[in-house]
């Protein structure tokens, strides 16, 4: 495994997942957390950084990660607006891999979205569409895009009333999504992680995307 490893987005579903797995499996020494406000989980012997979202190319220099992994999204609910949104899933995720390729960094991984494409109609598809295209550009030595479906897993401190009703609904829908469409069914979130854990330890260089079949296949 890397000698140090970076998550953005800590705080959220999978980042809290995959940092609480890495930290069970003494993982900890290596691992840096990069964060816009205090983490409140024991992380062991993990390095806690928080910073405002402008220092973190400085942050990221110092710390210089072989491995940075990133667990960032927001929702237009919670971002208030589209600039907003934008600002966090697409900016704030590019200049993430921006500065994690100058500090050296060779393995970028991170969670997009089903049907992330940046010539999508719809803006949400779109932003992270331009999130991934701003990854590749980067030409790190390896690129891990996890495209989940519906997430499914405990959310401390969110109320999603719209994705509730999709979760209670999903044990019905995806006996109905088949062939290609099984990429839209509901995932563990906590599969997701694990899936991030197997792709740490890969080494063969290129741009891989992986949707749901691809992250079941790991776990």
């Amino acid at each position: 495994m890397a000698e140090k490893i970076l998550i953005v987005g800590a705080t959220g579903l999978i980042g809290g997942l995959l940092t609480r797995k890495l930290v069970e499996q003494g993982a900890d020494k290596k691992l840096h957390l990069l964060l816009r406000r205090p983490y409140r989980e024991d992380v062991g012997k993990a390095r806690i950084h928080v910073q405002l979202q402008e220092n973190w190319p400085v942050t990221i220099a110092k710390i210089k990660p072989d491995i940075v992994i990133s667990c960032l999204g927001s929702t237009m609910k919670k971002a208030g607006s589209k600039e907003e949104f934008a600002a966090v899933d697409r900016d704030l995720v590019g200049a993430v891999a921006a500065a994690a390729k100058a500090s050296g960094a060779i393995h970028f991984i991170a969670i997009s979205s089903t049907m992330a494409d940046s010539t999508a109609s719809s803006f949400y598809l779109k932003t992270k569409g331009e999130a991934e295209d701003l990854l590749r550009a980067q030409n790190f030595d390896r690129l891990d895009i996890i495209r989940p479906g519906l997430l499914r897993g405990e959310r401390k401190g969110e109320n999603r009333l719209g994705e509730s009703l999709a979760i209670a609904a999903s044990p019905i829908m995806d006996l109905l999504l088949h062939g290609k469409f099984r990429r839209f069914r509901s995932i563990l979130a906590s599969d997701v992680a694990d899936a991030i854990v197997a792709l740490m330890g890969e080494d063969e260089p290129g741009a891989f995307v992986h949707e749901n079949d691809a992250v079941w296949a790991m776990v």
